[in-house]
């Protein structure tokens, strides 16, 4: 039995044990079982192959029964290649979406070769089609970017965009916490209230909704790719929340004021040394119960 008989007898569901096996053998079987998993949640648009058949066959039917037999194949043949093409259409303007969970990591190589690497608890999502033409990702979350000449390449958040050629930079949008730093060439930010533009070693924060001062950094990437979160001078709070992401936990704090600004480092390899590098330079204490830290003054 060729090819297209045993695809047909596999569409009416009527292959034999030994004509199955002959199926999966078939070059293209991964394919073509995608291809229907995909298909059941799919419905081009104004095509009704059961009516089309149905109107078909009326017109036809004063012909004899050998034109039908072999019509009917090519009918279905027909069908499977409009699908086809709807589902092409589908996947290629779907986007295409990355995510990280808790104290997890990921690195995703662009359509151009450009390079994301995300934090924990944040996502990515662009469109791969005219991606050359039109390099745009939105971000939720912290991420960065190590983006390769070409089009002007912009990254989308809730709290600004930012656009750029080709340069190395860190986007971080989380809740009233907006932070670009750039690493090299330059970049540029447009947010609510103005624009402004960074060089290497620039940095830019808008933290409960107002602008901080800018600071200059002389290290050459993020040092959470180095399983290290780094802050100058940022509310307590904000710093809890990184830490729960890296850990999957959460802190109690209601007996400390989470409004005082830090300015350190924690690890994300060893809680209890990321708790002490916290507490201890505010001269807090902690307790921990099960997923939950307790957090008071000493």
């Amino acid at each position: 039995m060729n090819k297209e008989e045993l695809i047909l007898k596999w569409l009416d569901n009527d292959l034999s044990p030994k004509e199955l096996q002959a199926f999966e053998a078939l070059e293209d079987y991964e394919s073509l079982t995608k291809l229907a998993k995909y298909s059941k949640g799919f419905k081009a648009p104004e095509f009704d192959t059961e009516a089309v058949l149905e109107t078909t066959l009326r017109g036809i039917n004063a012909k004899k029964s050998t034109t039908k037999k072999w019509f009917q194949p090519m009918l279905k043949v027909a069908a499977i290649l409009a699908i086809c093409l709807g589902i092409y259409y589908y996947t290629t303007t779907l986007d295409h979406s990355f995510t990280t969970d808790f104290a997890e990591k990921s690195s995703i190589e662009l359509p151009d070769h450009s390079l994301v690497h995300l934090n924990a608890i944040s996502k990515i999502s662009f469109n791969k089609k005219n991606w050359n033409t039109n390099r745009t990702i939105t971000l939720d979350g912290e991420a960065f970017f190590k983006v390769e000449k070409g089009s002007t390449f912009h990254v989308k958040t809730d709290a600004g965009t930012i656009t750029v050629l080709g340069t190395q930079f860190n986007v971080k949008q989380r809740e009233d916490y907006f932070e670009v730093v750039c690493y090299e060439g330059s970049v540029q930010i447009n947010y609510n209230t103005g624009k402004s533009i960074l060089k290497a070693g620039d940095s830019f924060l808008i933290l409960n909704g107002k602008v901080t001062t800018a600071t200059t950094t002389f290290v050459k990437q993020p040092e959470w790719l180095s399983h290290i979160s780094a802050f100058s001078s940022v509310p307590l709070n904000k710093v809890l929340e990184e830490f729960e992401r890296q850990y999957h936990v959460q802190f109690d704090t209601t007996n400390i004021e989470t409004n005082t600004l830090y300015t350190g480092k924690f690890t994300h390899k060893n809680i209890d040394i990321a708790l002490k590098s916290i507490t201890q330079p505010l001269q807090l204490s902690y307790t921990k119960t099960n997923k939950t830290i307790i957090l008071s003054r000493e």
